[in-house]
């Protein structure tokens, strides 16, 4: 399998002043073609794209020759896959999205994808025309053969991102057999066992001193060394936010993909519950979206099953234990049923998940079939045919 370790770089001055002049050959490169080939009567062609960064855009431009001529040649990989997306969604009919300019400061990075041109050994990182290696801030994570690096620049430290053949990631065997997890804004997640993870607000803890550097960044000249300081630092802090999100959500994906053979999870629609003006904030600081991909990436490396159900499905406003739906707006945080259950909202909504995620897997007409449906009922029983 092909796994990434993305480790920080500790270069030197000088190493740092070839890992930019790198990233601003590749965008010069980049934005170079994408001119050229947006012309009316220019078609998009790679081979039309290699003959013209031979014979127009290196012998204007000299400085190329500063670093390894992959940088360019594989600007010219990058802009042939934006290419294939924009006509892949104008064949389905889709908005085309025509790719876009490369801006400085924005998504700074290049890639050497041909083994011979990097190796790491140890912790240092040697790439083709640095007379020096980088010192990395860790060793390689795994053990196998390299297939490319990318090393990409944010907040004024750079990264380098380690793509290796492995098969290191042999995890061992799940110690319980499932458990539906609910996500939330009160608790991160609620486990159908009864855990829960506490909420994740890296934005809200942080909001007050983002504010205060954005005000300051909008008092200064545009184009001062002042500004750029300012921008630097609201940088730095945007990523110090995204970071601590990030090990929060790495932390409970990993915990549910050890320990669990089937998770359970709801179906949500992030995009559309961030329209609701209260709640997009704190939604958008919980990461739901990024929590999910975390689950499934590392799910089907470790041989874990993940099932979905219905977004529409009532898993908070049905008791868990006769099926009865009840009335349950936001404020309610208590399930009290006429049958004697009384539970935590969060925590009911975990267990209606886990029992309707496995009638999803595995249809049952032995266990409870769909929320709200009474045992045997003709409803319930199309449901799982």
């Amino acid at each position: 399998m092909l796994l990434a370790h993305k480790i920080e770089l500790r270069p030197t001055a000088e190493q740092a002043g070839y890992l930019a002049r790198a990233c601003g050959s590749r965008r010069h490169c980049y934005n170079q073609l994408l001119e050229h080939f947006s012309q009316k009567d220019v078609k998009w062609s790679k081979a039309a794209a290699y003959q013209h960064d031979m014979k127009v855009i290196r012998p204007a431009h000299p400085w190329y020759n500063e670093v390894s001529s992959r940088v360019t040649r594989n600007a010219i990989d990058d802009l042939d896959n934006a290419f294939k997306h924009f006509f892949r969604r104008v064949k389905l009919g889709q908005k085309p999205g025509f790719p876009a300019f490369k801006k400085k400061g924005v998504g700074d990075s290049f890639a050497l994808r041909e083994k011979p041109k990097f190796d790491v050994e140890g912790r240092e990182l040697r790439i083709e025309k640095l007379k020096t290696r980088i010192k990395m801030r860790q060793r390689l994570r795994f053990t196998g053969t390299l297939s490319q690096v990318t090393i990409s620049q944010r907040a004024g430290q750079f990264y380098a991102s380690i793509l290796v053949e492995t098969d290191d990631d042999n995890p061992r065997a799940p110690e319980k057999d499932a458990v539906g997890v609910d996500f939330g804004i009160k608790s991160l997640a609620v486990t159908s066992d009864g855990t829960v993870f506490p909420e994740n607000n890296a934005l809200k803890r942080n909001l007050k001193a983002l504010k205060r550097k954005q005000r300051r960044l909008s008092r200064k000249q545009t184009g001062s060394n002042r500004r750029a300081r300012a921008k630097l630092a609201m940088a730095k802090l945007h990523k110090r936010i995204s970071d601590q999100r990030q090990a929060v959500l790495h932390e409970l994906s990993d915990q549910l993909t050890r320990d669990d053979k089937v998770i359970c999870l709801e179906d949500l629609n992030v995009k559309g519950m961030i329209k609701n003006g209260k709640l997009a904030r704190p939604i958008s600081d919980a990461g739901f979206g990024l929590l999910r991909r975390m689950i499934e990436y590392k799910a089907e490396l470790r041989g874990v099953e993940v099932s979905f159900i219905g977004r529409f499905e009532p898993s908070s406003r049905t008791c868990s234990e006769c099926g009865q739906r009840h009335d349950m707006p936001l404020s309610v945080r208590t399930m009290k049923c006429d049958c004697g259950n009384v539970m935590d909202r969060d925590l009911n909504a975990a267990r209606n998940i886990l029992a309707r995620g496995l009638d999803t897997l595995r249809p049952d007409l032995k266990r409870t079939h769909g929320l709200g449906q009474t045992l045997g009922s003709p409803k319930a029983a199309t449901m799982t045919a």
